[in-house]
């Protein structure tokens, strides 16, 4: 566990499921600056809540240098994987210029980012996990701009951390977890892919390894431990495999019947096998994520109140 320390971190896209985890992981910790297009404020008056558009550099400029966070978790992004083949240009200005914009804003300020990125910078093609140094090779726009997103990180500051993780589910967004529990109480026919492989993993369980990060990394001042992370929850499945285990852990009954991904089409493309390998964050850091299971079981319980 970090220490409470007399620190600011920033956290853009707070009102977001990501974002929420984060607060909650460190509001007890930092002093948090959250930042978001509609930030929804909470009764906790140490929060300082902002309300801004990152692709509006003069107004991010005001909130840097007025607060000066010693540390931003950059978390917001337009994650609409179909949304984005329809919205190329968005993508590309929230997820690269607007991360463009928070690089050069930490550069000016010194402060060090953390940029939160995807599974979907690869293509699949690999047949098995994707450790850091693996060539990114994007099937979709939103994997594409993710990608210029990590790129104007590289490029701007020297102290970052680029996070990439996958399949996120978790409280305070839309997430594939309350879709299937949704349809599934509705007493809907559910058809879910087969063919896509990755590794669920919780808001939670990724706020607590970035808390890790921070204090290893950041709050030590290793220099040589910069760079990309993958983290996720341990273990992989596919869709249909997840979906599989959300009915058996919920109090939902349903029919759900696999699809190959050419029986499902969709507008952007995605990778067969996205499975990120966690081997360096468990060896610099010395911890690893519980499992997707597990990781479930507990989201369940907390939100949904009961299993099976």
């Amino acid at each position: 566990m970090v220490e409470r320390i007399e620190k600011k971190i920033l956290i853009t896209g707070a009102a977001g499921m990501l974002g929420k985890a984060l607060i909650s992981r460190f509001n007890d910790r930092f002093c948090v600056i959250a930042l978001d297009l509609n930030p929804v404020k909470e009764n906790n008056s140490s929060i300082v809540f902002c309300p801004a558009d990152i692709c509006n550099l003069d107004a991010l400029n005001g909130i840097f240098h007025k607060y000066r966070p010693e540390i931003v978790i950059h978390a917001a992004a337009y994650t609409d994987v179909d949304g984005c083949e329809n919205k190329t240009e968005l993508a590309y200005r929230i997820n690269g210029q607007g991360t463009q914009n928070i690089a050069c804003l930490c550069k000016q300020i010194k402060a060090k980012l953390i940029y939160t990125s995807t599974d979907y910078v690869f293509d699949g093609s690999k047949g098995g996990a994707y450790r850091e140094d693996d060539p990114p090779n994007p099937l979709n726009v939103y994997g594409r701009s993710k990608l210029e997103g990590e790129k104007a990180v590289a490029r701007t500051i020297a102290e970052y951390l680029i996070v990439r993780t996958s399949w996120l589910f978790g409280a305070g967004g839309k997430n594939f977890v309350d879709t299937i529990i949704d349809k599934a109480g509705k007493g809907e026919q559910l058809k879910v892919v087969n063919d896509q492989i990755g590794s669920p993993t919780h808001t939670e369980s990724l706020a607590q390894a970035i808390e890790k990060l921070i204090g290893h990394i950041f709050q030590k001042n290793k220099r040589n431990a910069y760079g990309i992370y993958h983290i996720t929850n341990s273990g992989t499945c596919s869709w249909f495999e997840f979906a599989r285990e959300i009915i058996d852990l919920s109090k939902t009954k349903a029919q759900i019947l696999p699809l190959s991904s050419a029986e499902f089409a969709r507008p952007a493309q995605r990778p067969a096998i996205s499975i990120l390998d966690n081997s360096r964050y468990n060896e610099i850091i010395g911890h690893s994520l519980c499992s997707w299971q597990e990781a479930l079981k507990q989201y369940i319980v907390k939100e949904k109140g009961s299993l099976r």
